[in-house]
């Protein structure tokens, strides 16, 4: 691809000097001719579809330039912490509910309150929507969607083996023994019926949540070692059933739809966020389909709650800042960029972009937001944001503290133990 100011780059961008982090509202007016850049984490497709807004939006503002990377797996949060420490972190860059508190709080977002509502016309979303964003009654990031927690399904293995497929109010009990008369109906090697999803924060959450607690609670740690004691072994238990993949599987996944062992076939069925239903069909041969996550009890909590599906932030270094809250104004309110979008990144927060991408979306778009509207009688009130540390507690104690009982180089009771002793060394409140 030849490089102009029109065009928009994959790969990495030349850095740019910036203003130092927590350098306020002290920046430069939106410049006629601005080049922005854009970092985010995803999928090829979730990478085409923001190449073509991107180049939409240059179309209708002339001198407007915008350098993008794409990453993928912990490749952003490395690439996010050297821009950091050099302070030139992208203009626009993307965070989730679970970094968004941590990353604003140690300076990378710039606070938007400024640019609302004069460049980011954000008023449709609804007020509880920006709370969702919100930390320390500071604005730091715009949902780019809305989702929750789910569990796929490889619908086809499902009829092939002759099982019922997975229903809305399914106990964890019984998703055990659906995964493990999978496993057994598959009839292959290097195929289970599930995850070993002791590794998956967001699914321990919703497990806590069913039980009265949340995996932090005012800054802290939400649960006991008994609470974790008893996720490990359940996991564990399935594991040895046959139940979960195997240890060597499950280390692969680097919370990356490509990486994910339903989307490589080696599941029928997979946990991961409700907007990513859209990425995995279009790596997945078979029949996807969607439903909530298991919970303790029939008619008991369902643990979910709406979230923003992935936030854009402003770079908390940059010198373009109105330049990029109005790239992100375009992102989530043009009718245009919301039909390229679709849902991808989530169903659209704005009411005229949902309405307007209605009629031409696919059957597993259609799909995620029936799952939306599915939740709607099933969600619990959004958590307070994560604590700072909380990224580093999910990839650096949680997913080896999970890998190595997988491994079983560890017993569910020390794995427990571990957690909440490395758990609030990280966790910083």
């Amino acid at each position: 691809m030849q490089v102009n100011r029109r065009s928009f780059l994959m790969g990495s961008a030349g850095i740019a000097t910036g203003l130092a982090f927590g350098a306020g509202s002290a920046i430069p007016a939106f410049a006629e001719d601005a080049k922005l850049r854009a970092m985010w984490w995803g999928s090829n497709d979730r990478a085409k579809r923001t190449l073509d807004v991107a180049k939409l939006y240059e179309s209708k503002n002339a001198g407007v330039s915008i350098v993008g990377e794409s990453l993928s797996g912990d490749g952003y949060w490395t690439k996010l912490s050297t821009q950091m420490a050099g302070r030139a972190i992208a203009d626009v860059f993307q965070l989730e509910p679970g970094t968004i508190s941590d990353y604003s709080k140690r300076g990378a977002c710039l606070a938007l309150d400024e640019f609302v509502p004069s460049t980011l016309k954000v008023d449709s979303f609804g007020k509880d929507m920006l709370k969702l964003t919100t930390v320390d009654n500071k604005l730091f990031g715009i949902g780019l969607g809305l989702n929750s927690f789910a569990l796929f399904f490889d619908q086809t293995a499902f009829e092939k083996a002759g099982i019922p497929v997975p229903t809305a109010d399914l106990t964890w009990e019984e998703y055990a023994k659906l995964a493990v008369e999978l496993t057994k109906a598959g009839g292959k090697d290097n195929y289970w019926g599930g995850p070993y999803g002791a590794r998956y924060t967001y699914v321990f959450d919703a497990w806590l949540r069913q039980r009265g607690k949340s995996l932090y609670s005012d800054g802290k740690l939400g649960f006991s070692v008994d609470d974790a004691t008893a996720w490990y072994t359940f996991w564990e238990d399935l594991r040895k059933k046959g139940g979960t993949v195997a240890a060597d599987v499950q280390t692969l996944d680097q919370n990356t739809i490509d990486t994910n062992a339903l989307a490589l076939g080696k599941a029928a069925m997979g946990m991961a966020y409700s907007n990513q239903l859209v990425g995995y069909q279009l790596i997945s041969k078979n029949k996807l389909a969607i439903t909530l996550l298991p919970r303790e009890k029939k008619g008991g909590p369902s643990g979910h709650y709406y979230r923003p599906a992935l936030i854009w932030s402003v770079g908390g270094s940059t010198k373009n800042g109105e330049a990029a809250a109005k790239f992100i104004d375009f992102f989530v309110n043009d009718v245009e960029a919301g039909k390229i979008l679709g849902v991808e990144r989530g169903v659209p927060m704005s009411p005229a972009v949902r309405e307007a991408i209605l009629p031409q979306l696919n059957p597993t778009e259609q799909d995620t937001v029936k799952y939306i509207n599915l939740l709607k009688d099933q969600v619990g009130e959004y958590p307070a944001p994560a604590p700072l540390g909380s990224t580093q507690f999910d990839q650096r104690v949680f997913r080896p503290i999970a890998d190595e009982l997988a491994f079983e180089r560890t017993t569910p009771a020390e794995a427990a133990a571990r957690l909440l002793e490395e758990g609030k060394e990280t966790i910083k409140g």
